[in-house]
């Protein structure tokens, strides 16, 4: 760094196979309105899943345009529902082993695995590393900095629930993607936005995408 500069703190957001892509969508664009850096880790799998549920097929050698067109869509599928600014998004391509997120000595904040499958809270749990995602998993986890694991899978087998305890043992949150309904919600983005927004919520990092509870029964109908 030049005297004067501020050293780049990133929420590495890792995606994987699960289904699930308006979650970290809305996680990524949430990060990014509260200012916050973001290094991008989407693996194999997720690629399948995205081009599945939105019809964008994500590309190394493209990745911001692919990137602007998901974060751009609204949660129904109808693009040009949001606008984000990607000047401080870093994308890692998932078989890159030597990227910056997976040396503990890189300056992360943290991470958050959104949606989580449970073959990747399998590999974080057992520490395999098999591709970037599972490492940074598991190098966020050696540093002892927060590892949101937003796990979707319905239902889940004793396997997968052991792996789980596992993680949160070893420090992180696990985060169900299960939306609540006080919030009021009125559209399938409401819903996406709550789980968003708790997942943020585990990390720390400030958000306005739902209406927290206040103890006022019948509030969300107000």
């Amino acid at each position: 760094m030049n005297a004067g500069e501020t050293q780049r703190g990133p929420w590495i957001v890792g995606v994987s196979g699960a289904s699930g892509t308006p979650y970290a969508a809305a996680v990524l664009r949430a990060l990014l309105d509260a200012g916050e850096s973001v290094d991008l880790v989407v693996s194999r799998a997720s690629r399948l899943t995205l081009l599945d549920e939105t019809g964008i097929s994500f590309r190394d050698a493209h990745w911001r345009d692919d990137l602007g067109e998901w974060l751009a869509r609204g949660a129904d599928g109808k693009p040009g529902t949001f606008r984000t600014d990607l000047a401080r998004v870093r994308y890692w391509s998932a078989g890159d082993l030597a990227a910056g997120p997976s040396s503990g000595s890189y300056p992360a904040k943290g991470m958050l695995i959104v949606p989580a499958s449970t073959a990747a809270v399998a590999g974080v749990a057992l520490g395999l590393s098999k591709d970037l995602l599972q490492r940074a998993a598991s190098v966020t986890l050696k540093e002892r900095r927060p590892l949101v694991v937003a796990v979707r899978e319905t239902p889940l087998n004793g396997q997968t629930l052991r792996h789980l305890v596992t993680l949160d043992d070893l420090g992180a949150v696990v985060v169900p993607t299960s939306p609540a309904f006080y919030a009021g919600a009125t559209h399938i983005q409401d819903l996406v936005d709550f789980v968003a927004g708790r997942v943020l919520d585990a990390a720390g990092v400030g958000h306005r995408l739902y209406r927290r509870w206040e103890g006022d029964l019948g509030g969300a109908n107000k």
